[in-house]
């Protein structure tokens, strides 16, 4: 069952517009929304969830088409967008006892394992919890109520190397049982190398792809060569080019590796497509 199914969305403000976004994402799985600041990742999300009303198109969740159904979906998804970072001085366990009623499936048993293995005190106020602990309270509180799709935004953004880890374990466990899917954006592409088996691509409102990290990672390789090596034929080829005083650098589609026989070419991870899609053209400054 696809738990997240956008069809033809569209949004447009006076300085950025999303066009035509489509993706999809069965149960079971988690998918990697990236893409730099700005490209519109937010702008989805926040549309998906009629955070903001987009201009047109269709969106289905879990199963349900969002404009008949939004407060039944929103039963069943889980949203976090950065930790909690509201009511400074309210303890974890009022907050929690705030947000519960509003849910008909609250599971009290599974937001309690949860904040014992976070080590998290419920009788702390919220502005004694760290960055993490805050992210991981909010995550708690959302997969408490029974959601079937999480969508997360940027959640592990300023965390340590080992409260990311205790989270990216958190979602593949979550997902285990084929019943539940995660959309989650995010720039540090080494969490999604760890957990993600799709990705979606978005730059400057437009999905330019979405399809399982391997696919998407096998679509693309790392050149490097020597000047002679460019031609009129391979040069408009190279994505994000870079040419230094030994050589250049770029990347390519894997299509296009005939092109450059001679030259040294490696696999492209995440962290390299992002990097070559956007890089911007330095000589115009130099």
């Amino acid at each position: 069952m696809k738990l997240i199914d956008i069809q033809h969305l569209n949004k447009k403000y006076p300085s950025f517009e999303l066009k035509d976004v489509s993706f999809s994402l069965e149960s079971g799985y988690i998918m990697g929304f990236i893409g730099k600041n700005g490209a519109g990742k937010t702008t989805t999300m926040k549309s998906m969830l009629h955070l903001v009303h987009p201009d047109s198109g269709k969106i289905f969740l879990n199963g349900m088409d969002m404009d008949q159904n939004e407060l039944e979906i929103k039963q069943s998804v889980g949203i976090v967008f950065g930790g909690i970072d509201y009511y400074p001085e309210t303890k974890i366990k009022k907050l929690k006892n705030t947000i519960r009623p509003f849910y008909r499936e609250w599971n009290e048993e599974l937001f309690q394992k949860m904040i014992n293995h976070f080590e998290i005190d419920e009788n702390k106020k919220v502005k004694e919890l760290s960055a993490g602990m805050k992210v991981k309270i909010a995550v708690a509180m959302q997969m408490a109520h029974n959601a079937r799709l999480l969508i997360l935004d940027e959640p592990t953004s300023g965390l340590d190397p080992a409260s990311r880890d205790d989270l990216i374990l958190l979602f593949q466990k979550y997902i285990e049982d084929g019943e539940h899917s995660i959309l989650f954006s995010t720039h540090i592409t080494s969490d999604l190398e760890k957990c993600a088996d799709y990705i979606t691509y978005i730059k400057d409102g437009r999905i330019i792809n979405s399809t399982d990290k391997e696919t998407f990672e096998s679509n693309y390789l790392i050149v490097n060569g020597k000047k002679e090596d460019l031609s009129p034929e391979n040069k408009d080829k190279i994505i994000g080019l870079n040419i230094h005083s030994l050589g250049f650098e770029g990347m390519i589609n894997a299509q296009d590796k005939a092109l450059f026989s001679g030259c040294m070419i490696e696999a492209a991870s995440l962290e390299d497509v992002m990097v070559h899609q956007e890089r911007k053209n330095l000589s115009e400054v130099f």
